[in-house]
């Protein structure tokens, strides 16, 4: 899962979203990095300093979001440190990337690289397998033998048939793994969303149910009175158009809006000098926009909904810049967008609030999928009751049965004192 979003209730019966969305640092851009940077030149007096001694310990990279997130990054940092396939991704496209042919490199690298990548892909089988039993454990489970083999066809980023080397196969499935995986995650951000709107009128409407007349009548008005101040806010600049990074330009940078320069504000904002907007520094532009709309201080502004606005909005200006689709906005690409009419002239942009998440079909179907799952819940729950009645009255039996235990072996103990007696006193 590329976010997990979890719904539940506090002792007011309100639902409260738990939500872990994660940085859209894509497997991409990690490829797009390797291919188009070139480490920057160091001035060093070289008679005074010793040849590097080559270290297999990965850097840090960001973090993809995906559940086998650090065995990707692992492979990568670790590929990367191998000269000849180092050189050869310099020179593949991403289309040659995402079908394979990179992979095929692999047979390639040194010794010292492959010996590690073999190592990685154990460890990540082993991860693999622990996660395979504790979800055994967790349904109850314990004790049944688990076909591991089988278990793991369902991990598509490493070749399970062969758990002890990383081979070509293995480099591809990870490739195509994180690249649709990747193409994914956007879409997944929109469903929790959508889930977490969809709970929300669900528990409203709920509420509304548990006052009388006068009590949901003020309730419902103070309800369309926060819609209303929501959405009187300021006029929304079209994103990535020329008003809305003059915007930026001015308020954000400081600068005079007359003295807008694309080339300079691409420089400004690519924070990390790269030569790309990542998505990252693409949504940091939307701020101000936002700010517009929204405040964390008033009861009617969303926080949630706010990240929701922005990832539209980045989404928008990836769609109309991002030419070559490898989700990142390169300077050429940036400079060639402002050249448009539709930079220059463009379209009004709808909010959230003038666009419907979802429809009364989807709301109606949200609202039957939590009533049978409370159903479920209430039945799992019955049938817990009535096993734990089941061991209270077998725990109430066995307790009357060794009370009768001890009681016949007190009796018995007791006959066997009067006898003993009644023989000494015979003789």
């Amino acid at each position: 899962m590329l976010s997990q979003t979890c719904y539940i209730r506090n002792d007011n019966g309100d639902v409260l979203v738990l939500s872990q969305m994660w940085g859209p640092s894509h497997f991409f851009l990690i490829l797009c990095l390797w291919a188009c940077l070139d480490a920057l030149p160091v001035a060093v007096n070289k008679t005074k300093v010793s040849p590097p001694v080559e270290e297999l310990e990965p850097p840090k990279s960001a973090d993809t979001g995906l559940h086998y997130d650090r065995y990707l990054r692992e492979v990568i940092d670790f590929l990367e440190k191998d000269p000849h396939f180092r050189e050869k991704l310099h020179n593949t496209d991403m289309e040659d990337i995402k079908q394979g042919k990179l992979a095929k490199e692999l047979d390639f690298v040194s010794h010292h690289v492959r010996t590690k990548l073999d190592e990685l892909k154990r460890q990540e089988v082993n991860r693999l397998r622990t996660l395979i039993k504790l979800k055994q454990d967790a349904n109850g489970e314990k004790g049944i033998a688990v076909d591991h083999q089988a278990l793991l066809k369902q991990f598509e980023h490493l070749n399970n048939m062969n758990p002890h080397t990383f081979e070509v196969e293995d480099l591809d499935r990870l490739i195509k793994s994180a690249t649709n995986d990747l193409d994914n995650f956007d879409k997944e951000r929109h469903e929790d969303f959508k889930k977490y709107e969809m709970a929300k009128e669900h528990d409203r409407k709920e509420h509304l149910k548990t006052l009388d007349e006068d009590a949901r009548k003020k309730e419902e008005e103070h309800f369309e009175e926060l819609k209303k101040k929501h959405a009187d806010h300021p006029k929304i600049n079209h994103p990535g158009s020329q008003d809305q990074l003059k915007e930026v330009w001015e308020e954000a940078d400081g600068l005079d809006p007359n003295d807008f320069d694309p080339k300079t504000f691409f420089k400004l904002h690519d924070t990390n000098g790269d030569g790309y907007f990542d998505e990252q520094e693409l949504e940091a532009l939307f701020t101000k926009e936002l700010e517009k709309v929204y405040d964390p201080t008033h009861e009617e502004d969303d926080m949630m909904e706010m990240e929701e606005e922005r990832l539209r909005m980045r989404e928008h200006v990836m769609n109309e810049v991002d030419t070559n689709k490898d989700r990142l906005v390169s300077l050429d690409e940036f400079i060639t967008a402002t050249n448009r009419k539709e930079f220059l002239e463009p379209d009004g942009w709808e909010t959230l609030e003038q666009n419907p998440i979802y429809t009364e079909e989807e709301l109606r179907e949200f609202e039957e999928h939590l009533a049978r799952e409370e159903q479920d819940l209430n039945l799992k729950t019955n049938d817990l009751m009535k096993q734990r009645e089941e061991l209270e009255r077998q725990q109430e039996q066995l307790n009357a049965q060794k009370m009768e235990l001890q009681r016949l072996k007190y009796q018995h103990h007791h006959s066997s004192l009067q006898c003993h007696m009644i023989l000494q006193k015979s003789f």
